[in-house]
């Protein structure tokens, strides 16, 4: 008597997904599912690991390899913060303002099955992946790495087996039975040709920063006429760029009203925050957080308003680094600032009033700006190259510097 082996529904882990192109697809899994179908990458490049693994283990380590970095690279830095912020994610510590992009995987050979259409003319379909199949991120691997963590021990990041069945769903696309060399290729293209984010715009984004969200209420609380109508400073403020262009209807950059931001709070160690965050914790000893707010968006606005015609013509006065120097002096004002540098806000009004704000070589030339070949001011200098000659300029009025900004002669 000879038996026949079964031939009914494939084995495996099914995925509901949604085709998006002939080999790839997208979808969502659990947690459970992605350490199943993904090996820790940490325990594929632990030698003593792969010295006890299977042939297959073996296998997917080194197919892997071909188209990944090691964590002993940067990434695997990264790991221990992208688990701490993903557990505050689904613990509800960060609201909505969270999110972590789909893990791009390969399925490396043929799959298992694939369902007709779940639903007719929506796409929907079950995949199944056979418990050996070989599955591998291309992009998106720190990401499943610190998932790996999380799952390893919950109660570490404050969660628990049960908390991540049900809270936690890893959106995925999936490409299917591609070429190792079209996994490389995709690998390359996620990683090189997108365009990196400048930090200081990436930090004028983040909504966790304190120095960001006392922007932000200066631009809602700070009302100013401009073309005959009053409106909120906020509309004027354009927070996608890090310049601005004569076809920009906005007068200054967020990323440089942050820069004042910082400095107003932190004098001129706040330079040092203008391309990192800044949390309640890094404030000055001395200074209670609430206070910090009240007193920086009024110290802020105050300043903004009185020179409002100086920003709508964009003078001199909007360059990040000029907003940086005003920041240190306006900082001598706040109630925390050292008791031997403190002034009142008149004393700030006497050392601006009599500045030059024009976009003038005469008067900014070799502050923060130069004079390019064809003669035009250039104002591209960075913050923390220059905010320190314009507080100085602007401190000491009877300085070099300081007589330069003022139009005035010897």
């Amino acid at each position: 008597m000879r038996l026949t082996m079964p031939s009914g529904t494939p084995e495996g882990i099914p995925l509901t997904v949604v085709p998006f192109r002939e080999d790839a697809v997208i979808g969502t899994m659990s947690l459970a599912t992605l350490v199943r179908l993904v090996p820790s990458p940490r325990q594929e490049e632990d030698p003593r690991a792969l010295k006890a693994a299977s042939g297959h283990g073996r296998r997917h380590a080194e197919l892997r390899a071909t188209v990944q970095r090691t964590l002993k690279s940067q990434k695997g830095k990264n790991i221990p913060a992208y688990a701490e912020y993903i557990a505050a994610g689904i613990l509800g510590k960060h609201g909505s303002a969270w999110s972590t992009p789909p893990i791009t995987l390969w399925h490396v050979d043929e799959i298992a099955a694939m369902s007709d259409e779940l639903v007719p003319g929506s796409g929907l379909r079950t995949l199944t992946v056979a418990p050996d199949a070989m599955v591998i991120a291309i992009d998106g691997e720190t990401q499943t790495t610190a998932w790996h963590d999380i799952y390893q021990d919950p109660e570490s990041f404050g969660l628990s087996y049960a908390e991540l069945g049900r809270r936690v769903r890893i959106p995925f696309e999936l490409y299917l039975g591609i070429s190792p060399a079209d996994a490389r290729q995709i690998f390359y293209d996620r990683n090189v040709k997108g365009v990196d984010v400048a930090k200081n715009l990436a930090m004028s984004m983040d909504q966790r920063d304190l120095a960001t969200r006392l922007a932000y209420t200066v631009g809602e609380r700070l009302e100013v006429e401009s073309e005959g109508r009053r409106m909120p400073f906020g509309q004027l403020v354009n927070g996608g760029k890090r310049q601005l262009t004569g076809a920009d209807k906005e007068v200054v950059t967020l990323s440089a009203l942050r820069a004042l931001i910082v400095t107003t709070v932190f004098g001129s160690k706040g330079v040092q925050y203008s391309a990192t965050n800044v949390h309640e914790g890094d404030l000055p000893s001395v200074a209670d957080p609430d206070e910090v707010e009240a007193v920086v968006v009024r110290l802020v606005s105050r300043l903004i308003g009185e020179r409002f015609p100086d920003f709508a013509r964009r003078s001199a006065i909007t360059a990040p680094a000029v907003m940086a120097g005003l920041g240190v002096v306006l900082h001598r004002a706040t109630p925390w600032c050292d008791p031997g540098e403190a002034v009142g806000y008149e004393t700030v009004e006497r050392l601006l009033g009599d500045v030059r704000w024009e976009r003038e070589p005469a008067y900014w030339d070799g502050i923060c700006a130069s004079v390019g070949s064809t003669g035009r001011l250039n104002f591209s200098g960075g913050v923390k190259d220059s905010a320190g000659r314009v507080a100085g300029a602007l401190l000491a009025p009877h300085s070099e510097a300081g007589r330069k900004i003022r139009g005035l002669r010897d």
